[in-house]
């Protein structure tokens, strides 16, 4: 079984951030990501992290004004310094907590022309530190406007050492669109067959169940299919959760191995 990543920015929020990384260890996982570590301060994220015995896989560049509406500005030519500035800002925090790979999102304004001037910056400055650039689809049904919206189009801003952030949700989402039953197969299908196509250039997978974004298990995705043939197409890194959990995160866990998954 491929190892799992628990996503801290969507697991074991019934506590506050800097008691995750604990929490995650004592539930067995031996590797941690989040989305945006900004708010708090890289050495006490250092200590919970070394604290735990825990690795950490990634986090994403800073995105602009989330609560805001804000899905990424890597795209928005009147944002580029902005999006400079955070680079630098994410770099260090990435010295900080020894972490692989950062995350670029596109954002919903903009043009693929800025997208792939600040993907490549960010890559070739990233690779002198010795870390890796990663290109995240979202889809437009959770995400309207998104610049990218699946695993193709991200595909087309990649430059030498920018990967894909393949999230098996983004990307059953929208080859589903409205996700009735009916629509299982043909989903799980369109996943795989993209996954196989792309397998060289991903970099990292993240999960969650289709509709509602919960755990696996709790959808119509085809697991044992789709993980099956992520490790066939040649993947070897983690898979993160980054689901809703339902009820509670424990609880999510505890239906995981009856689908394909094991800490």
């Amino acid at each position: 079984m491929l190892p799992l990543s628990a996503n801290l920015s969507m697991l074991f929020t019934e506590r506050p951030f800097l008691e995750r990384f604990g929490a995650a260890a004592a539930a067995r996982f031996g590797a941690v990501e989040f989305q945006f570590p900004y708010a708090e301060a890289p050495r006490e994220v250092a200590a919970a992290l070394r604290g735990a015995g825990l690795k950490l896989v990634l986090f994403n560049l800073p995105a602009g004004d989330w609560a805001g509406g804000d899905r990424g500005i890597a795209a928005d030519p009147e944002r580029v310094d902005e999006f400079r500035r955070g680079l630098d800002l994410a770099r260090s925090w990435a010295d900080a907590l020894d972490c692989p790979q950062l995350n670029c999102l596109a954002g919903r304004r903009g043009d693929l022309r800025t997208l792939a001037e600040n993907v490549r910056v960010a890559a070739s400055t990233l690779a002198r530190d010795g870390r890796r650039l990663l290109v995240e689809a979202c889809n437009p049904l959770d995400v309207p406007g998104f610049l990218l919206p699946r695993a193709d189009a991200a595909a087309e801003v990649l430059c030498e050492n920018a990967w894909l952030q393949f999230d098996v949700y983004h990307e059953y989402r929208i080859s589903a669109g409205e996700t009735r039953a009916d629509h299982e197969q043909r989903g799980a299908g369109n996943v795989v067959e993209t996954f196989r196509r792309l397998a060289g250039q991903v970099g990292h997978v993240q999960v969650a169940d289709c509709p509602g974004r919960h755990q696996p298990g709790t959808g119509e995705v085809n697991w044992p299919f789709v993980l099956a043939a992520v490790e066939a197409a040649g993947y070897r890194g983690h898979v993160g959760l980054e689901y809703v959990p339902e009820p509670d995160t424990l609880s999510s866990l505890a239906g995981l191995e009856g689908v394909g998954f094991g800490l």
